[in-house]
C-alpha cells in the first residue's frame, strides 16, 4: 500500500506531496550533506549495486559521517535524521509561516521581480566595467544622462580632446551577440558620437562564464587600443 504522503511513483522513484517543503528543511540544515549523511554519490560508485537492496546493505555497511570523528551511519542515525527534520518544521518553519502576512509576500515578490534583477543588473555591469579598466592606463569614466540617451553609450575613454564611447550589454545564458540588434539600433547615435567627439563607439558584451561575469568578446579590448593610438 502506498504511503498516504506519496503523490505518485515513476520509475520506482516516490514523487511526494509536500517535496518542495521537505526539501527546504534538509538544504536549510544541511541535513543531505556528506557530514550528514556521508559522501553517497561515492559510495554507490564504489558499490556498483544490481539491486536497491544491494545498494542499501552496502550504505550501512560502510557510510561515515564525512567530518573529523565522523559517526557510522546506521538506519537508526537515518531515521533521526528525519526526525529532527520534523521537529525543525513544526517547531522553527511553521511558526515562521505562520507569521507571513500577504503584505511581505506582495513586497517580496515586487523585490524579487524588480529590485533584485536591477541590482543583480548593475552589479554585472560594474564587475565588466572594472574588467575592462584593468586593461588600460587611461581612466574610463561614466557617461553622463544625457549622453547616454542622446548618444547610446555607458562610458567613455577621453583622449586629447576626443572622445572614445563604449556601451555595456549583458548576454543571456544561452545566447549570442547575433540574437541581439543592439548594433543596428544604436548605429545612428554612434555615428553621430563619433562625427561630435571623434572616436569609434565600441560594444561591450559580458556573459557568465561558470558562475562569472566575464567580456564575452574580449577581442573588443585590442579594438579599443588601436582607437586610442589613432586618436593619441
Amino acid at each position: 500500500m502506498t504511503e498516504i504522503w506519496i503523490k505518485e511513483v515513476i520509475d520506482g522513484n516516490k514523487k511526494y506531496k509536500r517535496e518542495t517543503i521537505l526539501n527546504y528543511v534538509i538544504n536549510r540544515w544541511g541535513l543531505n550533506k556528506s557530514s550528514s549523511v556521508s559522501k553517497i554519490a561515492e559510495l554507490i560508485r564504489e558499490c556498483s549495486p544490481k539491486s536497491l537492496e544491494d545498494w542499501k546493505k552496502y550504505y550501512f555497511s560502510n557510510a561515515v559521517q564525512n567530518k573529523k570523528k565522523g559517526n557510522r551511519i546506521t538506519e537508526e542515525y537515518i531515521e533521526n535524521l528525519g526526525k529532527t527534520a520534523y521537529k525543525d518544521l513544526i517547531e522553527i518553519v511553521k511558526p515562521e509561516i505562520d507569521k507571513i502576512t500577504e503584505e511581505e509576500f506582495i513586497d517580496y515578490i515586487f523585490n524579487l521581480v524588480i529590485d533584485r534583477t536591477y541590482n543583480g543588473y548593475i552589479t554585472e555591469i560594474n564587475v565588466i566595467f572594472n574588467k575592462l579598466q584593468e586593461n588600460f592606463s587611461l581612466k574610463i569614466e561614466s557617461a553622463s544622462d544625457e549622453w547616454d540617451r542622446r548618444y547610446n553609450v555607458d562610458y567613455y575613454i577621453k583622449v586629447n580632446n576626443k572622445f572614445i564611447g563604449l556601451q555595456v550589454k549583458p548576454i543571456a545564458s544561452g545566447k549570442s551577440i547575433n540574437d541581439y540588434q543592439w548594433e543596428r539600433m544604436h548605429s545612428d547615435a554612434h555615428k553621430k558620437f563619433t562625427q561630435e567627439f571623434g572616436g569609434k563607439v565600441f560594444f561591450i558584451y559580458s556573459k557568465e562564464v561558470k558562475k562569472k561575469k566575464e567580456i564575452f568578446n574580449i577581442d573588443v579590448i585590442e579594438e579599443i587600443k588601436k582607437e586610442i593610438e589613432r586618436l593619441s
